[in-house]
């Protein structure tokens, strides 16, 4: 019936398994028709054979589901939004059948690795004893015929080898690529609906167990989808485990140190007000990531500490926060880390809905200052928020702070209102939209502020003349962008500091706001390099790792280069811009802004933008154009036979990020000044973990973040604490080197 489409494995384990059930029918028939008085040791012998009967069944209805499936998934038609919905539930309970089956399939596996042992276990008690006639395994007495005998070895030794091999093998018993073949979009189709799945159940399993019964287009169906179109690398045979081979050639390419020569160190001025303010974005972390991180095995006990448990007397006291909990512990873990009094505490919000962000409001009188903090990813739901990175158009109230404001270059906002639209992050646009709602509100009257902070910073109010300071680590760092963008031209004294933040923003959007936002990156951490983009091109990536590895089986190579030239459909001509400039300007450009929002360098800032904005249409006169037909495949050994070459045909077809307009609107990039924070020297030896490395500062380009930088070390350089731990390091060299040239000039 299923011909080729069959597992080899599956048909194994099949036969296998009917072999057990019928041998164990036959041990069972042996038993009870002899004279043993032990038939109660039979228990383990049945179950065996029941499980070993179930799991038979199992991948007879695994099998139906997965043609059900394939079925679906190549007849459906592209239609309308209406039978789009019941193609969809069609699909959906198609997919729920196959995934209870291969479940139920788990647990069969499980309760026959189980009944194995306690098979093992009870012969085993047999033969340690000194038996006797009677004394037998399933009635068969030491005496029995020898077929009797054989059988039953055969038996254990077939249930063995069955519940271990079980283990390894995966549920499936059809080939999914016998289906869909190299057929794009079945592959983004099938993939899709499995993460879309996944994510859900896993939601339900949180308690969100509203996701399950959304059939509409929603924000976990959107991820799903991204996701999907990321592994479609498996329609040319392409496993998980050849991918990691490519990203382990990758990390090996990268550990290079890469080269800052010609690269303007931060000013202090910034790294001193981003050290100030990084607890508090830190301090957003209410929930129990921030201690897990930090206390592995006692991160329970820290957390409730935080949370205020153990001082429940003083919750009366602790500001009341939009979704706290009873005893507010969210506030009181706020006010905890940054060891401040209740009352700088005005507002708040710990929110746990999707495309929404968790942030506090603090008012500090002492430096004049407040404060709003975002946090980053740390529910379900923000990572949803995360996953919706595909670029959505900015409006012209999302850049309100760019396009109204007085204080902006009028030649910038020149620039960018001629090159609408702009686009941003999908999920950061629409969770800076709601959280403008909160802070601020969305009605105006004479372009005067009418929300929260209209009652702070106001006229005549507790706070007029304040900085406003908006800060966030990771997703929250991307959102304090968005907001600060909105909120400029009514806060002229605002600055936005995001740590480790994500693209957010397209290239003109990102130099605009340069003037009020700074982009601080610690190393290699992930975030900073984290869109769509940038995960297209690391699966490309993998192809020129691959081809300069003399190891690689190039038959890999080139199933990795055909199934990848899909992209090449998608993407028309084009002709790659060389920007000729001197390093030394572009650094001047990026360094021009070292105020921190007080009017009285507002002038300066306004004359440097000008000349920063010269320089780049001075800079477009000296482009050089080279035609893509000019360029050649490093990897083929006959250029006149190029065309046949899959490897060729990639390298020529999909483009890189040094090949695509830096101002591409799809392209996201960090926003407004980025300052990089690398150490001076990589050492993994004992000194890396006593903390005595070096850091430095650069002012970068945002450019050099547009690809993925595989390494060992990019999820952990992501964790807060290490960016605070590197800038603190940097003032500590700056203070030292000051003291030391000091002492030389005394």
């Amino acid at each position: 019936m299923w011909g080729n489409n069959v597992r080899l494995i599956s048909v194994l384990l099949g036969g296998a398994n009917l072999l057990v059930a019928v041998l164990g029918v036959v041990l069972l028939f042996v038993a009870y028709s002899s004279s043993c008085n032990r038939r109660r040791r039979i228990l383990p012998f049945l179950l065996v054979s029941i499980f070993a009967t179930l799991r038979i069944l199992t991948i007879f209805k695994i099998a139906h589901a997965q043609e059900a499936i394939t079925t679906s998934i190549l007849d459906s038609p592209a239609t309308t939004d209406a039978l789009d919905i019941v193609v969809r539930r069609d699909r959906r309970i198609k997919y729920k059948r196959w995934l209870w089956w291969t479940r139920f399939a788990i647990v069969v596996t499980l309760l026959q690795f189980v009944a194995a042992t306690y098979l093992i276990f009870t012969v085993a008690k047999f033969v340690s004893r000194d038996e006797t006639s009677n004394q037998c395994v399933l009635g068969l007495a030491p005496s029995s015929d020898g077929w009797k005998q054989k059988t039953m070895a055969l038996f254990m030794i077939l249930t063995c080898f069955v519940a271990l091999v079980q283990c390894f093998t995966g549920s499936d018993v059809l080939t999914w690529r016998s289906f869909y073949k190299s057929q794009d979009n079945a592959w983004k189709a099938h993939y899709h609906e499995v993460f879309d799945h996944g994510i859900r159940e896993a939601l339900c399993c949180l308690g969100r167990f509203e996701y399950l019964s959304v059939l509409e287009e929603d924000e976990v169906r959107s991820v799903a989808r991204l996701l999907g179109e990321l592994v479609t690398y498996r329609a040319t045979g392409t496993g998980h485990l050849e991918l990691l081979t490519g990203l382990a050639l990758l990390q090996k390419h990268n550990q290079s140190p890469k080269s800052y020569e010609g690269f303007v160190e931060a000013p202090v001025k910034h790294l001193q007000a981003a050290i100030t303010l990084h607890k508090f974005a830190e301090a957003a972390y209410t929930g129990p990531l921030l201690d897990l991180g930090r206390n592995l095995f006692l991160f329970p006990c820290t957390w409730l500490y935080r949370q205020g448990i153990f001082t429940p007397w003083t919750r009366n006291r602790r500001p009341i926060l939009t979704g706290d909990n009873w005893w507010r512990g969210h506030a009181a873990a706020f006010l905890k880390f940054i060891n401040l009094s209740p009352e700088v505490l005005r507002r708040g919000r710990v929110c746990q809905k999707r495309c929404e962000a968790a942030y506090f409001i603090v008012v500090l009188h002492h430096i004049r200052s407040v404060v709003i903090a975002v946090r980053g990813t740390e529910t379900p739901e923000d990572l949803i928020t995360d996953g919706l990175g595909k670029e959505s158009p900015l409006s012209f109230k999302d850049l309100d702070g760019l396009m109204n404001s007085n204080h902006i270059n009028p030649e910038i906002r020149h620039h960018v209102e001629s090159s609408f639209p702009h686009y941003g992050h999908s999920g950061v646009i629409e969770a800076a939209r709601d959280l403008y709602e909160q802070v601020e509100g969305n009605s105006e009257q004479d372009s005067e502020l009418v929300g929260f902070l209209s009652s702070l910073l106001g006229a005549g109010c507790e706070c007029e003349g304040y900085d406003v300071r908006i800060v966030g680590h990771s997703l929250g760092g991307a959102i304090a962008a968005l907001l600060g963008l909105r909120l400029y031209s009514k806060l002229p004294n605002l600055h936005v500091y995001s740590f480790g933040p994500l693209p957010c923003v397209d290239s003109v959007v990102a130099d605009a706001c340069s003037q009020f936002v700074t982009s601080i990156i610690h190393d290699n951490e992930f975030s900073a390099r984290l869109s769509v983009g940038s995960i297209m091109r690391l699966r490309a990536d993998l192809i020129t790792a691959l081809s300069e590895d003399t190891k690689t089986d190039r038959t890999l190579i080139f199933k990795l280069a055909q199934r990848f030239l899909y992209v090449s459909q998608t993407q028309p001509t084009q002709t790659t811009n060389l920007r000729i400039e001197d390093p030394a300007e572009r650094r001047f450009e990026s360094s021009i802004n070292e105020d921190l929002g007080h009017d009285s360098h507002r002038g300066g800032q306004e004359r440097d933008q000008e000349f920063s904005l010269q320089n780049k249409i001075d800079s477009r006169e000296n482009d050089v154009k080279i035609d893509d037909d000019d360029c050649t495949n490093p990897f083929a050994s006959d250029h006149a036979n190029q065309k046949d070459d899959p490897v060729s045909q990639f390298m020529d077809m999909v483009p890189n990020s040094e090949s695509q307009p830096i101002s591409d609107p799809h392209e996201m990039f960090l926003p407004g000044l980025v300052i990089h924070m690398v150490p001076e020297k990589r050492n993994f030896g004992m000194l890396s973990w006593q903390g005595k490395l070096s850091y430095k500062a650069f002012i970068v380009d945002r450019e050099c973040f547009q690809d993925m930088v595989v390494s060992t070390s990019m999820f952990l350089d992501h964790l807060p604490w290490r960016c605070h731990q590197a800038m603190k390091k940097v003032l500590e060299a700056r203070n030292s080197g000051a003291l030391d040239d000091v002492s030389q000039m005394a």
